[in-house]
């Protein structure tokens, strides 16, 4: 039986990478427990023991049942795909399990039911949820302020050969921050490509690269080039851990809310 001190935590895409990182992480703590572990259908993992590629015996058999994954958790833990996270978040409504979402490539339709599911349950909600990262965002929205004319922005971005989307959510999420720091809409001055004769760069544009390649867990550059001078405000990732205890940072700050939609800003007082 689960200690009624122990945060009861069930997590996502238990077989991939960062499942197994979460995981870890779990059993690592004082103040968490692993209560439950989801993954596909398809997954040859199905039936294991939770901690099985760790060495581990938790006692959690990885399931594709998301009534029976969710059931007696507080909190879900979900790094996998827009469209698993959405029907993980309908089930997690239902049970009333808050959620720490660090899925990436959502649509806007997709974030608008997201934001509707939060009427309901408490979710963190973060393309990036590292500390780091997040400390850097808000280094680069007092950089874009001071540096809003006369600097040309671009945000280069590089990760592993495996990850699907383009550009990352993070690189994304820090358009978006530079963007409304400088009283821009991203979606109408984003520039994702760039190939033949382009004309001269227009200043009020805000230029991504995006990098595939090997093992790269993730690397963030914004470059702010103005006449003379240029800063560079990068952020890189050695390991998934980083994400793992922001996720438990996330989790234990949702322990203290009811139901809302909240960021990284939120959890680490950065507004």
């Amino acid at each position: 039986m689960t200690s009624i001190n122990l945060l009861p935590i069930t997590v996502a895409g238990a077989s991939g990478r960062m499942g197994h990182m979460l995981i870890e992480a779990i059993l690592a703590t004082q103040d968490c427990c692993l209560a439950g572990a989801l993954d596909i259908a398809a997954s040859p993992a199905l039936g294991q023991d939770a901690g099985a590629s760790l060495g581990r015996v938790t006692g959690v058999s990885v399931t594709a049942d998301l009534q029976a994954g969710l059931q007696g958790a507080s909190c879900l833990i979900d790094f996998t795909r827009p469209e698993g996270t959405l029907a993980h978040l309908k089930v997690c409504r239902e049970l009333g399990v808050k959620a720490v979402i660090g899925t990436t490539g959502f649509s806007d339709a997709q974030k608008a039911e997201i934001a509707e599911i939060a009427r309901d349950i408490a979710i963190v909600m973060a393309p990036n949820m590292s500390v780091g990262v997040n400390v850097t965002l808000k280094l680069l929205q007092m950089a874009a302020q001071a540096m809003s004319t006369g600097y040309d922005i671009e945000i280069i971005e590089a990760h592993h050969r495996h990850k699907v989307d383009a550009p990352s959510g993070t690189a994304l999420k820090m358009g978006e921050v530079i963007a409304e720091a400088i009283g821009r809409d991203l979606k109408e001055c984003a520039v994702y490509e760039r190939y033949g004769h382009t004309g001269e760069r227009d200043p009020s544009t805000i230029g991504f690269s995006t990098i595939r390649g090997g093992d790269i867990v993730g690397d963030h550059t914004v470059l702010f080039a103005g006449i003379g001078e240029r800063i560079e405000v990068t952020h890189k990732s050695s390991s998934r851990a980083t994400y793992a205890q922001g996720s438990l940072r996330a989790l234990r700050y949702l322990a203290q809310q009811p139901r809302g939609l909240f960021d990284m800003f939120d959890v680490l007082n950065l507004r």
